[in-house]
């Protein structure tokens, strides 16, 4: 992939969709997050941009010091190398920690979205994600500001007594209808002519 030249035709048009897709503004917010979050250490973005964005978490190391500030211990070991397979790998444990804290796996990026810069798109989905998911747990570990992130809604489960439940049984639901207001007052029966005065 490192030998990988630009894309034309339909590939081209593809990535340019995607591309379109990155949201600076969004980038913006995910620094802010990210460098008051973490240990002063992660430091920040080199330069700004998607691909300033995509160097800074592309080895996977701000990415786990993010994930366990929010739930300490995801990563266990958070290793600095220049080896593209155990950036890699860091990137991965990184989202293996994301699904334990629960963000759904169709919510999470793939690795090489993050380390080829493909999708930095998705990338950015799934830090909306988290930060939505640490300010709806509402834990103590968020750090920041919590309006750049939704709240994720949450289950309310309601138990209804088997009184309650069978008294709901005897009513007629709206959605059956209603023969409120109709009558046939004034019909005249099946096959007879319609009177005319």
């Amino acid at each position: 992939m490192a030998n990988k030249g630009p894309s034309y035709g339909l590939s081209r048009e593809v990535q340019l969709k995607i591309d379109l897709k990155y949201d600076p503004e969004l980038e913006n917010i995910l620094v802010q997050w990210i460098v008051s979050q973490c240990p002063s250490e992660c430091g920040n973005p080199e330069e700004a941009g998607k691909l300033g964005f995509q160097k800074w978490l592309k080895d996977g190391t701000v990415l786990s010091h993010l994930i366990n500030s929010l739930a300490p211990n995801s990563v266990a070991k958070i290793q600095t190398s220049a080896m593209a397979f155990k950036q890699m790998e860091q990137v991965s444990q990184f989202l293996k920690a994301c699904e334990r804290y629960g963000i759904a796996a169709t919510d999470l990026f793939q690795t090489v979205d993050l380390w080829e810069g493909k999708d930095m798109a998705s990338v950015q989905r799934t830090l909306m994600n988290l930060g939505g998911l640490a300010v709806t747990k509402n834990d103590g570990h968020f750090r920041g500001d919590p309006n750049w992130f939704p709240k994720k809604s949450m289950e309310n489960r309601r138990e209804f007594s088997k009184d309650k439940l069978k008294e709901g049984q005897s009513v007629i639901g709206l959605q059956m209808g209603t023969n409120k207001g109709a009558s046939q007052s004034g019909m005249t029966g099946y096959g007879m002519p319609r009177q005319i005065l």
